[in-house]
């Protein structure tokens, strides 16, 4: 039985492709961002259909319940990733088997604008092709035997800190595959089709590719298969798995040129999802072996850099390259003359370059350890990995970035006597954007409350929680990236005022010290402070360095004590003080309530009408709750499921405005409008026309229902 062309097993349902042919390929032309609501393949024909009736952007009540309903499946998790771009892989890759053509991405092209404009010159650019590796090579294979980190060597891009995050990747076969789905190959179900999986900000994604790969004469210009020399085992040069992974995740950034530049941090999280560590260096840091010992004992991944500018990647008399990124790939003790020392071992993602002092390949010292540890550890081999003593890594390297699915590596303990709580918020330029310490308005910042008990698990006197505070990208292409400089405090709230609801005002952080903060507020992807907090109430700021910044935040707290977070909403505010009349004086109420709750959500707008509106009327029952529902989704314009904090305003003013004008025109005093009155409201509304009003209720609630 033949299915659109190619050859269909009807006892194993496995499409086979010895029929289709090398020359055809074809582009699915898709509208940016349209799911992938129907698809029906027709074996006559095969027509990609896509049902016209759900190009419409459902409004902000459809969408809220499509995320809620996403979420109770789990969509984001590892198990269920999110399609990047609405691009599904299975659907993608059976139509392109049974038409018997190979894939085009159009939404990541095989064209200048995945590259980016600054990384090639003119003349290089017009020379690019974009080549698949069943045409570059005769036998092309995603993975040769294993993973290792010397399969791979920095391409024309200066992603280093990526490729050591994949250089320490390839230790681990579990998280392998997690990010490399099984079951892709050149040879079996070949459709020129890929696809990978990346943790970001908070959930999983399933990333499609075409496996078009940018070529200048015939040779990749990004990462490629490492060439061997005379001191090196023989590499295979027909292996494709990292530049596919790279393909992959520079389309997540945006483009190739969008991979410029970056922490090694980024990619060990976006490999991982898992829990995160920086760890500045410095010659008088005491432990550290001990940490990197735990962190390879619970199977991390870990990146180092050196200090410096990364634009200039200048190469140091002692070997190593400044501003640049490297993998840490082992931790070992030898004994040198009797005396025991710390070694650790690192590899450069360019394949060579390597250090130069004590304990690198070509050092003398080697000779005064014993011949079996000298067999072990020691290879003379300009392959870009090396040994250093720690003492000489501290004073070389700036900083180590530790990332592991298990939170142990931080004290050695059992996984399960850490618990992990994650609370998502944004800060709202002119609201909830309250900048520093040192400002007035910080306490207009995100407020979260946090009670911690003791735990059977917490017995030593060390530091027992993590806190990390991500910032959300506000643009898809990476190096468009306003990266901010954010941190966050730790007050301790005082007996008397444990029993407070609502947000802290001004006057709690006057003369009033953090317990635990940020102590250096940078601007990067994420800070984390490690610490020790005894069992108590405390009140978490998260913030940016200046006011009036505006941007999304994750934060996670790691905690081996007893710990509870939630976020504090002010819902106890004076309204005797509010002019409800006039919405554009200097602090209107809107204002005042978006400063602590910048989303709005259906049960905060309920609960914030029946206490402000329906106070003054005395014969209804209020507003309910499928009434703030319809109002969400008549007024939520940016499509969130929630009402922002402009959104809230301009509804605040029609809510005072229409109010203002039933109780002119309801002459009976019992808070009913007869239809003449009604008439005359809704005039004096600015509505002349009541038969287009209600045409265009109608038109809502069509596309409302449309969405279910």
């Amino acid at each position: 039985m033949k299915v659109g062309g190619a050859p269909f097993d009807k006892e194993s349902s496995i499409y086979s492709t010895a029929a289709i042919p090398e020359a055809e390929e074809e582009v699915l032309k898709t509208e940016k961002g349209t799911p992938y609501w129907y698809i029906s393949v027709l074996s006559d024909h095969h027509i990609l259909e896509e049902s016209t009736h759900f190009k419409m952007p459902p409004p902000g009540v459809c969408l809220n319940i499509m995320r809620e309903r996403q979420e109770g499946r789990g969509v984001g998790t590892l198990q269920n990733p999110k399609k990047f771009l609405e691009q599904d892989y299975e659907l993608l890759q059976q139509y392109y088997l049974i038409r018997g053509r190979r894939y085009i991405d159009d939404m990541f092209p095989p064209d200048n604008s995945s590259i980016g404009e600054n990384l090639l010159t003119p003349e290089q650019m017009a020379q690019v092709e974009w080549i698949r590796p069943t045409k570059l090579l005769p036998d092309p294979h995603l993975i040769v035997d294993t993973m290792s980190r010397f399969d791979f060597a920095q391409g024309d891009v200066g992603n280093c800190w990526f490729l050591a995050a994949l250089g320490a990747l390839t230790f681990h076969k579990h998280i392998i595959q997690k990010v490399f789905p099984e079951g892709q190959s050149f040879q079996k179900n070949y459709a020129g089709i890929f696809h990978f999986r990346f943790w970001r900000f908070g959930k999983w994604f399933d990333v499609v590719i075409d496996d078009k790969l940018p070529t200048l004469n015939g040779k990749l210009i990004f990462v490629h298969p490492k060439t061997s020399n005379t001191s090196m085992i023989q590499r295979p040069q027909n292996e494709f798995w990292p530049a596919l992974l790279e393909k992959a995740y520079a389309k997540v950034c945006g483009s190739y040129e969008d991979m410029q530049s970056g922490n090694v941090s980024e990619a060990l999280m976006d490999f991982t999802g898992g829990v995160h560590m920086t760890v500045q260096l410095s010659s008088s840091l005491t432990g550290l072996c001990d940490l990197i010992g735990r962190a390879a004992k619970f199977k991390s991944l870990m990146g180092c850099g050196t200090p410096g500018k990364a634009e200039f990647n200048k190469k140091l008399p002692n070997g190593l390259v400044e501003g640049h990124a490297y993998t840490v790939t082992g931790i070992t003790k030898v004994k040198s003359q009797g005396k025991p020392v710390e070694l650790v071992r690192i590899f450069n993602p360019w394949g060579d370059t390597e250090w130069k002092g004590d304990w690198s390949d070509g050092s003398p010292i080697w000779g005064t350890v014993s011949a079996e540890e000298r067999a072990l550890y020691h290879r003379n081999i300009n392959n870009g990995e090396f040994w250093m003593s720690v003492e000489n890594f501290c004073q070389t390297f700036s900083e180590l970035d530790i990332c592991s699915l298990s939170p142990a590596f931080l004290d050695g303990s059992s996984e399960g006597q850490w618990t992990s709580m994650t609370h998502e918020g944004r800060w709202l330029s002119g609201t909830s954007a309250g900048g520093c310490l040192m400002t007035d308005t910080f306490w207009t910042n995100p407020q979260f409350r946090a009670k911690v008990t003791r735990g059977s698990s917490d017995q030593t006197q060390g530091p027992n929680i993590l806190v990390s505070l991500m910032q959300k990208p506000d643009k898809r292409k990476r190096r468009l990236v306003r990266k901010l400089n954010i941190g966050f405090s730790i007050f301790e709230v005082p007996p008397e005022m444990k029993d407070s609801r609502g947000v802290l005002p001004a006057s709690f952080f006057a003369n009033r010290s953090a317990v635990a903060y940020t102590k250096d507020m940078y601007n990067k992807r994420e800070v984390m402070e490690f610490f020790r907090l005894e069992p108590g109430e405390y009140l978490i700021v998260p913030h940016t360095y200046y006011a009036n910044q505006t941007a999304s935040f994750i934060m996670t707290i790691l905690s081996k004590m007893d710990t509870q977070t939630e976020e504090t909403m002010n819902f106890s505010m004076d309204h005797r003080e509010m002019n409800v009349t006039n919405m554009h004086n200097s602090v209107p109420y809107s204002r005042q309530f978006s400063d602590q709750c910048t989303d709005i959500n259906m049960e905060q707008l309920h609960k914030l009408l029946n206490k402000m509106i329906v106070k003054d009327v005395e014969s209804t029952e209020g507003f309910s709750m499928d009434a703030c529902q319809s109002i969400i989704a008549l007024m939520d314009l940016s499509v969130t499921g929630t009402l922002s904090a402009g959104e809230f305003s301009n509804l605040w003013d029609q809510i005072t405005l229409f109010k203002d004008i039933f109780f002119r025109m309801e002459k009976n005093r019992d808070a009913i409008l007869s239809l003449k009155e009604l008439q005359h409201a809704v005039e004096s509304a600015g509505y002349f026309n009541i038969v287009d009003m209600n045409n265009r209720m109608n038109e809502r609630m069509k596309t409302w229902l449309v969405c279910q």
